[in-house]
């Protein structure tokens, strides 16, 4: 997909900030909204502040797209006023939402592994999910036909999923299919992470100190 973006342009791309659901350990999935923490907005601050720093004085087009999450449309609102960008002019895609974890949605990750292994925990990835959830594969497809659509024309600051960024990541670096998971997924970052992708490669723009994806 790399051959769409015209060269040169940077995609800033992260998840949103901490929310309640993240804090007491329970999976989203396509919860829309579950609201950010006081240490969710933190992060998202710290992103801004960062991303603010990195790009100085430029002030030059930049387009805003986030999930049409409230937790996502939370931080692009915080990074946005760092940044001097008009939030109202973002663009929302469902596409961008997190996997679709069905009807775990809204479980405790504790009640799960008590039935039975559920993250690779060296990958921070699901090895097991119901049969009315997304894989992998199932993300990469909505994701690269996002992609598809974009007419790539500005510059981009992107606010999605744990999950979701990290295959958006992996495709736009051109990363090949994480073996026993069907799609190029780029390594786990902490919450409060953002990165900058240009010609297919990741920059790391803030380093964030929240933990990693559960899954």
């Amino acid at each position: 997909m790399k051959q769409l973006i015209k060269k040169g342009l940077k995609l800033f791309i992260a998840r949103h900030g901490e929310t309640v659901f993240n804090a007491a350990g329970r999976l989203q999935g396509t919860h829309a909204h579950t609201p950010l923490t006081a240490r969710g907005f933190a992060q998202a601050l710290a992103m801004g502040d960062g991303l603010a720093r990195w790009l100085g004085e430029w002030n030059g087009p930049l387009d805003l797209v986030a999930s049409d999450t409230g937790r996502a449309l939370q931080t692009l609102a915080i990074v946005a006023e760092a940044i001097g960008r008009d939030w109202h002019e973002a663009t929302t895609d469902p596409r961008l939402a997190e996997i679709d974890v069905g009807r775990w949605g809204g479980r405790y990750y504790r009640d799960l592994m008590a039935e039975g292994p559920v993250i690779d925990v060296q990958q921070r990835l699901f090895v097991r999910l119901p049969e009315d959830a997304e894989n992998y594969g199932d993300i990469a497809a909505r994701l690269n036909a996002w992609i598809a659509e974009q007419a790539f024309e500005n510059d981009m600051l992107i606010i999605s999923h744990g999950m979701t960024s990290r295959v958006l990541r992996g495709i736009l670096c051109g990363l090949p299919d994480l073996d026993g998971f069907d799609a190029p997924i780029a390594p786990g970052l902490p919450q409060g992470s953002m990165v900058m992708v240009r010609d297919g490669v990741e920059e790391v723009i803030v380093m964030g100190k929240g933990e990693g994806e559960k899954g």
